[in-house]
């Protein structure tokens, strides 16, 4: 099994919280990471399957089953499946309020699940698992990881034409059964052609007028369905940075489908090489990278691109406590140089650190504050850049 970055972190949360919740897309691997380190759990613990019929009997008189396993981290996957189960859990947590009392999986985000999970509001502490990084692979790849992306079936498929077949039943399974199960009503044909426009427009502002004029919908009902991708994880939405108020700003957001193998999927790009020549190159390289990043940073640090009308731009810009502590450009190109909107974009921005990412270029400074790395060496420049 490759080991996963957040491994320690969850381990902590279980040692310090009544109950934690791992959040993540299916199939992303929270059970297998679960069941890893159930032996290095400080409790004993039982684990349940609630997708699986048989474990759900087990749960029909919860307060019997909870309170003979209150001595364990009862571990629950698949929890989106019975929302109705969070005010007993509540009950369950407040007679014997200890750490590790509770372990929830599920396929949904906190804001898709907080209707359900207002109950659990100050004693539950959320994370959230992503698709493979390329930091956490013992022999990183980085070709590999962007063609197939994270999800562990598609990195580490036998062959392309095994990658493509569970690709294709993910994305199938996803639109027909596990969105309409998490309330999103909607035709599978419709979301679909939603994700392959969403994949050709990779990283662009997004448009919602010509988007919902191309589907056949409303703004109001496109607005409400890409909200819902994005709360299901299949989609991130990148704001635009404000703090420069002297300037002329661009407004709307960025959208981008968070799994390079899904984007690369759904455009029907059958390799490395044709990806190389694809259309989609640049933004597809730009989302791959922005995954890697916010990954790596922690609950104070946001991330926002920077984009002015006069054409001054930044891909990505870190700010922690009303400060930008380090701001990245992502180049497909391993001899970057700096447009003149690059440049005025950081004079605008105070001149902050900037970190520019390539593919496979060698670490160098290119000149005061400004450093290239590739993106094998991502996390560790960037981890320097965010400690100081």
């Amino acid at each position: 099994m490759i080991a996963r970055a957040i491994e320690d972190t969850l381990l902590f949360h279980l040692n310090h919280f009544p109950a934690t919740a791992l959040l993540g897309p299916r199939q992303v691997g929270k059970t297998t990471l679960v069941k890893a380190l159930q032996p290095r759990m400080a409790k004993p613990s039982v684990y349940l399957d609630l997708e699986n019929p048989a474990d759900r009997a087990k749960i029909n008189d919860r307060t019997i089953f909870l309170e003979s396993n209150r001595n364990q981290t009862v571990i629950l996957d698949e929890v989106q499946r019975l929302p109705d189960l969070f005010p007993e859990l509540r009950g369950l947590i407040d007679r014997q309020r200890e750490p590790g009392r509770l372990l929830l999986l599920g396929s949904a985000s906190y804001d898709l699940l907080q209707n359900t999970a207002q109950s659990l509001a100050g004693r539950i502490a959320y994370l959230e698992l992503s698709p493979f990084l390329l930091s956490e692979l013992p022999e990183p790849d980085w070709q590999q990881h962007w063609f197939r992306g994270g999800f562990p079936e598609s990195y580490l498929a036998s062959s392309e034409a095994v990658r493509q077949v569970w690709m294709a039943n993910f994305i199938t399974t996803y639109l027909e059964k596990d969105l309409p199960q998490l309330g999103l009503r909607a035709a599978p044909a419709l979301l679909e052609r939603l994700l392959l426009m969403l994949a050709y427009s990779q990283g662009r502002l997004a448009n919602y007028h010509e988007l919902s004029k191309s589907l056949g919908i409303s703004s109001p009902t496109l607005t409400n369905y890409v909200d819902f991708l994005e709360r299901a994880l299949l989609l991130r939405r990148l704001q635009p940075f404000f703090a420069n108020a002297g300037k002329r700003l661009v407004k709307s957001h960025k959208l981008y489908i968070r799994d390079s193998g899904i984007v690369h999927h759904l455009l029907r790009i059958p390799d490395f090489n044709h990806l190389l020549g694809h259309p989609a190159l640049g933004g597809s390289w730009e989302g791959y990278v922005l995954e890697q990043v916010i990954a790596l940073l922690d609950r104070s640090e946001q991330a926002f691109f920077y984009r002015t009308a006069d054409g001054a731009e930044l891909d990505i810009v870190v700010e922690s406590a009303l400060k930008i502590k380090v701001a990245l450009e992502i180049k497909f190109s391993n001899q970057p140089t700096l447009s003149k909107g690059n440049t005025v974009a950081l004079q605008d921005l105070g001149n902050p650190p900037l970190l520019v990412v390539t593919p496979d270029a060698d670490d160098y400074n290119l000149r005061e504050k400004v450093r290239v790395c590739s993106v094998r060496t991502l996390a560790q420049n960037l981890a320097g850049l965010l400690a100081e």
